[in-house]
C-alpha cells in the first residue's frame, strides 16, 4: 500500500490527538502547531452524539484538531491561522456518495448537457437548441440521465418532433432512465440506422409505418442497446478528460460531496480507464476522495479478470484520496438484474450460481471486499445462497455490499446481517417511482427500498445516487426523498411511518457510507482526529421546509482541511478551476445541475409549459394520463400501446 507524505503527516497529527476528551485538555496538554484554519460563529453539526453541535472547529494537517465553543477554540489561533466567520450558517460533515460513477462520469461530464432539475420541457428544449448550435461536428449533444419527465411543468417527455426542430443538423442522444433513448434524425443518419438495421439482442429500434427508425430505442429488457449506441459517439481528448473530471468533482463539491465510492461501470476498463483519475491524484488535484471498485467487463471472462486483478492490486491500495475498494458492482453478467420498471422483472439465467460462486470464492480467499448489483428480492435470494455456501467453506473476512435492494425482503435483510454484509441504497425511486407504482402498485412502493427496516434489523446502510445514467448526482434530492418520501414529480410514495428523520438520513450519507469503504474510523463525523471534510450549507438542512431540502447547496466545501469550493459570501476564498474544455462544452455555458436561483417564477414556468403544450391535447385520450401522475393515476394496461406512441399520437412519438 502506497502512503503519501501528506497522509503520513495527517496520521501523525491524528495519533497525537486521538484520545483527547475535551478542548480544555487539548489546549493545556498539547504544545503543537497552531491550526491551519478555524471556522467560527456557526451551527456545526458533528454527528458525534456526545457533542452534537458546536460553534467553532479547528483544522490542522487535514484533520480535525479541536471543536467546541468559540471562546475555547479561538485561543488556539496563531499568526498564520485562517479565520472564517460562518455568520451563523449550518455546517455538516462532508457528504459521501456510497454508490456512484465518478471516474466514468468524469471522462464525459464536459460533453454532457445536464437536464437535472430543469423545470420544463420548454426550458430543456431551449438548452438543447443552444447547445446544438455551438457543438461542432462530429460531436454529439448528449443528455445522459439524471432527469425525469415528471419534474417538468408540462408533465411529459419532449417529442421527437420537438427534438428534431431544436437540433436539425447536430446528432442528439437523450438517455431516459434504463429504458429508452431518443435520437434525432441527424443521429440516425450518423449511425446509419435505416429500415434494414436489425434490432440488437435485448433491444428494439422503434419504426414508423414505413419501417424507418423513428429515433426511439427501447431496452427490452437489456440496456445494452442504449449504452452501445452512446458508445459510438466521439470521446474527448485526454487533456479534456482531465479537465472534465476536475469540473465534475467541482460540481460535486458545490453540492457538499467530499467522498465517493465508485462502483465501476460498463466500459470502465481497469487499468486503462483509470489513467485520468490516477493523473489527477498524482498531480494533487483531487477535490473528492475516491474509493473505487473493479467491475467485470466481458461476459465469459469475469473470473479470469478477477484472477488477474487480484494479482495486480490489493484492497485499499492507494491513500486517503484515491484507493482500491474491492470487486463489483458487476461480478458476473449472468447476475445482472438491471432495474427497468418500464419492463417486467428479468429472470436470471439458471447458470448464474455456477458462474458467480467461483468468483465469490476467489474474492473470499483473497480477502477482497465485494459488492453486487441487486434490484429485486428474487435475485438477492439467489445471490445470498451463493454467499452462504462460500462462507460455509471460507468464512468472509471482509465486507460485502448489496447494491440498490429496492424490493429486498425482511428475511433476506436478516441473511445479509448474519453474513456481515451491508446495503447501499439510492434514490432511483425519486426518478421512476411513478413507473414502479404502475407496474407493482402503490402498496409495494411504500417501502421501496425498506430502509427503515434495514436500520431496525441493524444492517450497515450507506446512501448514494447511482449517478448518472438514471438518477442525478445531487445528494439533496436523495435526502429529500429519504425524509419526504416523494418523487421529483411530487408523487407520495412512502407513508410517514417509513420516512427517516433528517439526522438519520444524514448519517446514511456520512457514517453509513464510510462503513462501506472501511473508513468509518476516519470519516463521517466531525470529531477530533477524523478527516477535516465538511460543508457549509446555503440553507439550514434541519430547519428548511421539506420541499426545499432538494435545493440545498454548499457555499463552502472543505476537503482535507483545504477549501475546495466557495460561493456566496465566501466566494473570495474559492480556489477556482481552469476554464471548461473543449471550448464548446455545455459546462462552460450552463454549469451542471439546475440551480434554484436560476428557476423562473411560477407564473413564468406555467407560461413556458403552456407555450410548449402538446398540439393534440384536446384530442389525445392518452394526454390526460401523462398529466395524472401527481394524483398517482396509473396508465392502464389497455392504454400502453398509445402510451408508447404506437398509435401515432405526437405526444408520445418519442
Amino acid at each position: 500500500m502506497s502512503i503519501s507524505r501528506r497522509d503520513l503527516v495527517s496520521s501523525a497529527v491524528a495519533a497525537g490527538l486521538l484520545g483527547l476528551t475535551g478542548c480544555h485538555r487539548l489546549i493545556k496538554e498539547n504544545a503543537m502547531a497552531s491550526p491551519d484554519i478555524i471556522l467560527t460563529n456557526g451551527r456545526i453539526t458533528t454527528l458525534d452524539r456526545s457533542q452534537p453541535e458546536v460553534e467553532a472547529i479547528a483544522l490542522s494537517a487535514g484533520r480535525i484538531m479541536a471543536l467546541g465553543r468559540k471562546s475555547e477554540i479561538m485561543p488556539l489561533a496563531g499568526a498564520k491561522t485562517e479565520i472564517v466567520d460562518l455568520k451563523g450558517r449550518r455546517v455538516i460533515p462532508g457528504l459521501n456518495d456510497s454508490h456512484t460513477h465518478l471516474i466514468r462520469g468524469g471522462l464525459n461530464y464536459n460533453m454532457e448537457l445536464r437536464w437535472e432539475g430543469v423545470p420544463s420541457v420548454a426550458e430543456a428544449l431551449r438548452l438543447l437548441k443552444e447547445q446544438a448550435l455551438r457543438t461542432p461536428a462530429p460531436q454529439w449533444v448528449r443528455v445522459v440521465g439524471g432527469w425525469s419527465e415528471f419534474q417538468f411543468a408540462e408533465r411529459r417527455m419532449p417529442t421527437l418532433d420537438e427534438i428534431n426542430a431544436a437540433a436539425p443538423e447536430t446528432p442528439v442522444f437523450i438517455l431516459h432512465l434504463y429504458g429508452r433513448a431518443l435520437l434525432n434524425k441527424a443521429a440516425l443518419r450518423t449511425l446509419g440506422f435505416d429500415k434494414n438495421t436489425p434490432n440488437p439482442p435485448g433491444g428494439v429500434i422503434e419504426r414508423d409505418v414505413r419501417g424507418e427508425p423513428t429515433g426511439l430505442l427501447v431496452a427490452k429488457p437489456s440496456a445494452m442497446i442504449l449504452y452501445s449506441t452512446l458508445g459510438r459517439a466521439p470521446k474527448l481528448e485526454l487533456d479534456d478528460q482531465v479537465n472534465s473530471t476536475r469540473h465534475f468533482m467541482r460540481e460535486l463539491n458545490r453540492l457538499g460531496i467530499t467522498s465517493v465510492i465508485d462502483a465501476g461501470g460498463g466500459g470502465q476498463n481497469y487499468p486503462e480507464d483509470y489513467a485520468v483519475i490516477q493523473r489527477l491524484h498524482k498531480d494533487e488535484q483531487m477535490t473528492v476522495r475516491v474509493a473505487y471498485n473493479l467491475f467485470a467487463q466481458k461476459a465469459g471472462e469475469e473470473l479470469d479478470s478477477y484472477q488477474r486483478w487480484t494479482e495486480m492490486t490489493t484492497p485499499y491500495a492507494g491513500d486517503s484520496r484515491l484507493r482500491m475498494n474491492g470487486a463489483g458492482e458487476n461480478l458476473t453478467w449472468s447476475a445482472a438484474d438491471f432495474e427497468n420498471f418500464l419492463e417486467p422483472r428479468p429472470e436470471l439465467a439458471p447458470a448464474m450460481e455456477k458462474e458467480l460462486e467461483p468468483i465469490v470464492e476467489l474474492l473470499a480467499e483473497k480477502g477482497w471486499p465485494f459488492r453486487i448489483h441487486a434490484t429485486y428480492d428474487e435475485s438477492i435470494d439467489r445471490f445470498l445462497g451463493v454467499f452462504e455456501r462460500v462462507n460455509g467453506r471460507k468464512p468472509f473476512t471482509s465486507r460485502f455490499i448489496i447494491d440498490h435492494a429496492e424490493t429486498v425482503s425482511e428475511r433476506n435483510i436478516e441473511r445479509i446481517k448474519a453474513l456481515g454484509g451491508g446495503i447501499a441504497i439510492q434514490h432511483r425511486m425519486a426518478f421512476q417511482g411513478e413507473y414502479f407504482v404502475e407496474r407493482f402498485g402503490a402498496k409495494a412502493a411504500e417501502a421501496t427500498p425498506p430502509v427503515k427496516k434495514m436500520l431496525e434489523i441493524g444492517v450497515p446502510v450507506g446512501a448514494g445516487t447511482d449517478a448518472t445514467r438514471v438518477s442525478s448526482y445531487n445528494p439533496w434530492v436523495c435526502l429529500y426523498w429519504l425524509t419526504q418520501g416523494k418523487t421529483l414529480g411530487g408523487l407520495n410514495l412512502a407513508p410517514e411511518r417509513n420516512l427517516l428523520d433528517r439526522e438519520t438520513a444524514l448519517r446514511l450519507w456520512t457514517k453509513g457510507s464510510a462503513w462501506l469503504s472501511g473508513e468509518s474510523d476516519v470519516k463521517g463525523a466531525l470529531t477530533i482526529g477524523e478527516y477535516a471534510d465538511l460543508c457549509v450549507l446555503s440553507d439550514d438542512y434541519f430547519q428548511v421546509a421539506g420541499e426545499d431540502i432538494q435545493h440545498i447547496e454548499s457555499v463552502m466545501t472543505v476537503m482535507g482541511g483545504k477549501i475546495v469550493y466557495a460561493a456566496a459570501e465566501f466566494r473570495g476564498q474559492d480556489p477556482g478551476a481552469p476554464a471548461p474544455s473543449p471550448d464548446w462544452s455545455p459546462v462552460k455555458a450552463y454549469g451542471g445541475h439546475w440551480r434554484k436561483s436560476e428557476k423562473r417564477p411560477a407564473s413564468a414556468t406555467r407560461a413556458m409549459a403552456m407555450a410548449s403544450a402538446c398540439s393534440c391535447a384536446s384530442s389525445c385520450g392518452m394526454h390526460g394520463h401523462a398529466h395524472s401522475w401527481a394524483s398517482a393515476v396509473p396508465v392502464r394496461d389497455q392504454d400502453k400501446s398509445s402510451f408508447w406512441g404506437a398509435l401515432g399520437c405526437s405526444c408520445f412519438a418519442f
